[in-house]
């Protein structure tokens, strides 16, 4: 499937991350051959999933 197929489906959300999370987050996309976009959407999936529960706040 050609990237074009897969983008059309897709749509712009804003994110707004802490400037030192942001900068980890970008370094971890490159020490994986990855990207934040990539990264951000597996999470999203996996949550969505029950694969991973999030922390309750106190």
């Amino acid at each position: 499937m050609s990237k074009k197929k897969t983008d059309k489906k897709k749509k712009n959300t804003s994110l707004r991350l802490d400037e030192t999370t942001l900068k980890a987050l970008k370094m971890r996309a490159l020490e994986t051959d990855s990207s934040v976009q990539a990264i951000i959407e597996q999470l999203v999936d996996d949550y969505l999933a029950n694969r991973i529960k999030l922390k309750k706040k106190r």
